[in-house]
């Protein structure tokens, strides 16, 4: 046990090292409590997806694992190695919220993507034949090689999306962060978007968290489910989640998850709120 810290008690039955470990995290800002002795581990191969109200920490959850923000109390550990001294961040990919916007950006989809093997080469690098071979492998993972002299701005939302996960890809990360990524997308969109990240996470072995309201996406794909209100309310299944009343625990209220019909196949959360 850490000095200092809160036990947290050790998840999942394998002996790995988890490639993410919090300990007794806390964070705020000013007086502003945002997460309260988080205990949580990330395994190699996992679909996890964590859910929760707005405000309730999930966001800045994933910035205090990227080091873009430093908790207050307990202890981030990547890769087995304490976050402050973790120096291989191209080993954690992240697509942040609205990273398909790119507004008037003038680059390419080849460029774009390009740009994620700055974690790698630095950003004054010079690519590689090694580096220009991963960056065309992401764009053919997501599709997208045949769009690579297309400007970014001339592709759809969902195209767009794609290209943020194929420059995070670029990288060759172990771990992909994703924080509402699908925010904008339609339906069918949303369909592919989260049958791509199963088929990343079963066939090259990536390990996705994911941040989402997507009640769907989370019953049908992911393998573990977080239920974050600051604190750390439930860790388990995705169906034993739905089914023990921990969604309307979390939301403080009655939730609703509409059934299987073609109008309510997305299943986002519903509750009084809304």
């Amino acid at each position: 046990m850490l000095r200092g810290l809160r036990h947290c008690p050790r998840e999942g039955s394998g002996t790995a090292e988890p490639l993410i470990r919090l300990e007794g995290v806390s964070f705020g800002f000013g007086r502003n409590a945002v997460l309260e002795e988080i205990c949580l581990e990330v395994r190699r191969g996992d679909f996890m997806a964590i859910l929760g109200p707005n405000g309730a920490g999930k966001t800045t959850l994933l910035k205090v694992v990227l080091g873009l923000l430093t908790p207050a109390a307990g202890q981030v550990s990547l890769f087995g190695v304490p976050a402050g001294r973790f120096r291989e961040r191209y080993r954690i990919g992240y697509v942040p919220q609205k990273a398909g916007a790119f507004g008037a950006f003038p680059a390419t989809v080849w460029e774009v993507a390009a740009t994620g093997r700055f974690a790698r080469v630095g950003f004054w690098g010079r690519l590689s034949k090694q580096d220009e071979a991963a960056v065309r492998e992401a764009l053919a993972v997501l599709g997208l090689e045949h769009l690579a002299c297309r400007p970014v701005q001339a592709l759809s939302g969902g195209q767009r999306q794609r290209v943020a996960i194929a420059r995070a890809l670029a990288a060759g990360p172990e771990v992909l962060l994703l924080d509402e990524a699908a925010e904008g997308l339609d339906a069918a969109g949303e369909e592919a978007f989260y049958g791509l990240l199963e088929r990343l996470n079963r066939e090259r072995d990536l390990t996705v968290v994911l941040v989402t309201h997507d009640i769907g996406a989370v019953s049908r794909r992911v393998k573990q489910v977080v239920c974050l209100n600051r604190r750390i309310i439930f860790t388990g299944p995705p169906q034993e989640c739905l089914e023990n009343g921990k969604l309307s625990a979390l939301y403080g209220m009655p939730v609703y998850v509409p059934g299987r019909g073609t109008e309510s196949r997305r299943r986002r959360i519903y509750s009084r709120e809304r």
